[in-house]
C-alpha cells in the first residue's frame, strides 16, 4: 500500500513519512513493518504492513476532502454539551484515536463552541490543542499550504 517516501497519517500522532519497509522476525515468524517517522516529533513508529488498516494508518486526505473538513468546522454542532467532561473527554479521545479527520474536526469544532461560552478546563485545552495540531498539520500537507495559513483560516471560522 505505501512506498518509501510516502506521507501517511497515524492516529493520535499525525503526519509521518514512510522511511523504510523492514522485515523483522518475531517468534519465528518474519513480518514486514513500515517505519514511519512522525513529522512533528521525529518519533519513529513501526507499523506491521499486514495490520496497517486495523491500527488506522492511512493516506493524507485530498483537496476535495479538505473542503468538506472546513464544512464540518463551519457548521455548528446540534445542541450543546450535556454530558459531563469525563464522558465528553472519552468521546473526544475515541474520535481522535479513530484517525478520521472528520471526527477530529468535529472535536475541534465542539471545543471551540464550548470555549465561546466558558473558559476551557486544562483537560479541554489539551484536547483542543491536540485536535488542532492534527488537523492543521494534515490540511497543510494535503494542500501544500503553510500551517499558519491553515490556522488563520480555522480561527476566522470561529471568530
Amino acid at each position: 500500500m505505501f512506498k518509501i517516501g510516502d506521507m501517511a497519517v497515524y492516529p493520535t500522532q499525525g503526519v509521518g513519512v514512510i522511511e523504510s519497509i523492514e522485515a523483522k522476525e518475531f517468534q519465528g515468524q518474519k513480518l514486514e513493518f513500515y517505519i514511519l517517522r512522525i513529522v512533528d516529533s521525529d518519533m519513529t513508529i513501526m507499523v506491521p504492513v499486514n495490520n496497517c488498516h486495523s491500527v488506522g494508518l492511512r493516506c493524507l486526505v485530498d483537496s476535495d476532502t479538505v473542503d468538506s473538513i472546513y464544512g464540518v468546522l463551519e457548521n455548528a454542532a446540534p445542541g450543546g454539551p450535556v454530558a459531563s467532561w469525563s464522558r465528553r473527554q472519552r468521546e473526544y479521545h475515541d474520535k481522535i484515536k479513530s484517525g478520521d479527520l472528520f471526527e477530529v474536526a468535529a472535536v475541534l469544532r465542539d471545543l471551540y463552541q464550548i470555549r465561546c461560552d466558558k473558559e476551557l478546563s486544562y483537560g479541554e485545552k489539551k484536547v483542543l490543542e491536540q485536535a488542532q495540531k492534527l488537523l492543521i498539520k494534515e490540511i497543510a500537507f494535503a494542500q501544500g499550504a503553510e500551517e499558519q495559513t491553515v490556522y488563520q483560516r480555522i480561527e476566522k471560522i470561529f471568530h
